[in-house]
């Protein structure tokens, strides 16, 4: 069951992400965006603020892994933007 939060956690994470940031590719990538996303705002919280993932429900959670969406999003554009 952990498995499928993450994942969807990562989607709708991916998908804010996608919208304000724009961008990005199709579901498959938004999802791993999303996810990674939440793997990277998740440490970096910790590293720095020593807050980390609580739980799916949590709002903190929802905000870290959104956080961390924009940022892999935007590093995602740069990378793979064609010139």
């Amino acid at each position: 069951m952990m498995f499928i939060s993450w994942i969807i956690l990562g989607f709708i994470a991916g998908s804010i992400a996608k919208a304000v940031v724009g961008g990005g590719g199709g579901w498959p990538i938004t999802i791993l965006l999303g996810v990674l996303g939440a793997v990277v705002g998740g440490w970096i919280s910790g590293a720095l603020l020593g807050v980390s993932l609580r739980g799916f429900w949590n709002p903190v959670t929802w905000v870290i892994a959104i956080l961390g969406g924009f940022l892999v999003t935007f590093l995602y554009n740069k990378l793979t933007k064609r010139s």
